[in-house]
C-alpha cells in the first residue's frame, strides 16, 4: 500500500544495516514535542527488549507524516526495514472486505440483511437449523456464531489446498457457538463466507474486486490480496519470522515469509505496506470511501468478548480505548511471523500503523500487541499529557 503525496523516499539507508538502536525517522515529523521521541523509543525497545527481529511505524497528522524502524528485515543480511516493505496484513484484511460488501450495498446488489443462505444456497446451513438465520451484517460484526475454522487445526491439516469452500466445511462440522445475533465471538469463517458472497454477487475474483473498487482507485500499489496458493510477497518486503506461538525464550525461530495464504483468504490473506494503510484508512474514517448510510453501518460497534481488552466491533473495523481514555479506531492483524496494527482518530485525521516482522515479545510485553498499545498511547495521548 502505497503511497501518499506528502511521502517523500524515506530509506535513505538502502541496504546499509540497521542496528537495534538505530530507529530512523524521515519526511517532516508530526506535531508534538521531540518528534515522536516516546515512540522511537518504543520502536528501539521493542528490538532490543523485546527481541523482535524488526518493526516500524509510520504516522501521519493532518498534513505532516512520520516514519521510524528499528532492528532488521532479515536477520541473515541485516537489511534495515524499509518505509517500501510489504508484509502480510492478517485480519486488517477483514476491513477491506467490509468494504467492498457495504460498497454493493450502495449500489443496491445486495443487503446486510440478506441471510447468507440466500446468496450461498446449502453453504451456511449445515444441519444447523439456527445458523439459517445469519445474515451478512452478523458474519461483518462477528455476530453469526459460526464456528471458527482456524480453532481446528487437526481438520485444516488434512486439506492440501484450501478453497474456501473446504474452509468452510471445516467450520460447519462444528455446532454453531450461539444462535445468530445472540452474542460474539471472532470467528475467520464469517469473512471467507463474506468473500464467497462478494464473488456470487459480482460474479469477479475476491481478489480483483479489492483491486478494482480500492486498491486502484486510492493509490494503494503495495495492497493486494494473492491469487490462488501464491506464497510469494511481491515486491519489497522484509522476511517474517515466527515461533510458532511458542513461548519459551529458546523456542526455534522459524522464516515464515514464503506462506500459502489461501487458508486465511478473505479473512487474513493480504499484503499491505504502512504508507497504504495509513492512507486507505484516512480515507475510510474520514468518509471518502463508503456513502453516509454505510458509514454509520460500519461504525456501528456492539460489545467483544475474549479478544483486543477494550475494544468494540462494528462492520470489519474496531474501536479500542487506550488507557489515557482516548479512543482509536481502525484493525490488527495476525499471521506467522507478521502483526500490525492500523488505528487513526475517529475522523482520520490522525493515523497509525504498525508492524512487526517477529509474533513473540520476552521484554515484559505477553505478545505483540502490548508494544502496540504503548505505540498508541504513545502518539494519542500526548495533546492529553501536554
Amino acid at each position: 500500500m502505497h503511497q501518499h503525496s506528502a511521502h517523500t523516499d524515506n530509506d535513505r539507508r538502502g541496504a546499509e544495516p540497521a542496528s537495534a538502536q538505530d530507529a530512523t525517522s524521515a519526511s517532516a515529523p508530526a506535531s508534538g514535542a521531540g518528534g515522536h521521541e516516546a515512540v522511537r523509543r518504543l520502536l528501539q525497545h521493542a528490538v532490543t527488549q523485546g527481541g523482535l527481529p524488526g518493526i516500524l511505524a509510520e504516522i501521519h497528522d493532518g498534513d505532516r507524516q512520520w516514519f521510524g524502524t528499528a532492528g532488521v528485515a532479515d536477520t541473515r543480511t541485516g537489511r534495515s526495514r524499509s518505509q517500501r516493505d510489504r508484509f502480510r496484513i492478517g485480519s486488517i484484511s477483514k476491513t477491506f472486505v467490509a468494504t467492498v460488501v457495504l460498497q454493493l450495498a450502495a449500489e443496491g446488489r445486495l443487503s446486510l440483511d440478506d441471510t447468507a443462505e440466500q446468496w450461498l444456497p446449502g453453504m451456511v446451513h449445515g444441519g444447523h437449523d439456527d445458523s439459517a438465520g445469519v445474515n451478512v451484517r452478523m458474519l461483518l460484526n462477528h455476530t453469526s456464531g459460526v464456528f471458527n475454522y482456524t480453532d481446528d487445526q487437526e481438520a485444516l491439516n488434512r486439506y492440501e489446498t484450501h478453497p474456501p469452500e473446504s474452509l468452510v466445511q471445516i467450520a460447519l462440522a462444528h455446532p454453531p457457538a450461539f444462535a445468530p445475533g445472540s452474542d460474539w465471538a471472532y470467528s475467520n469463517t464469517n469473512y471467507v463466507l463474506a468473500g464467497m458472497i462478494i464473488e456470487r454477487v459480482t460474479g469477479r475474483a475476491l481478489a480483483e474486486e479489492i483491486t478494482e473498487r480500492i486498491s486502484r482507485p486510492w493509490g494503494l500499489t503495495g495492497t493486494y490480496l494473492p491469487r490462488g496458493s501464491d506464497p510469494t510477497i511481491h515486491g519489497p518486503h522484509s522476511r517474517h519470522y515466527t515461533k510458532l506461538f511458542r513461548t519459551d525464550p529458546d523456542a526455534p525461530v522459524h522464516d515464515a515469509t514464503e506462506l500459502d495464504s489461501s487458508m486465511f483468504w478473505a479473512a487474513g490473506g493480504m499484503i499491505s505496506t504502512t504508507g497504504d494503510l495509513n492512507r486507505f484508512f484516512r480515507a475510510l474514517l474520514g468518509g471518502r470511501i463508503l456513502p453516509p448510510d454505510q458509514q454509520r453501518a460500519m461504525f456501528t460497534t456492539v460489545p467483544t468478548r475474549d479478544w483486543i481488552p477494550e475494544a468494540a466491533y462494528g462492520l470489519g473495523v474496531s474501536s479500542v480505548r487506550l488507557p489515557c481514555g482516548e479512543t482509536v479506531w481502525g484493525m490488527g492483524g495476525a499471521l506467522f511471523g507478521s502483526w500490525s496494527y492500523a488505528y487513526g482518530a475517529r475522523d482520520g485525521g490522525q493515523m497509525v500503523t504498525t508492524n512487526v516482522n517477529g509474533d513473540w515479545s520476552d521484554g515484559g510485553w505477553d505478545d505483540p500487541i502490548g508494544i502496540f498499545t504503548d505505540l498508541l498511547q504513545a502518539t494519542f495521548c500526548r495533546r492529553s499529557d501536554a
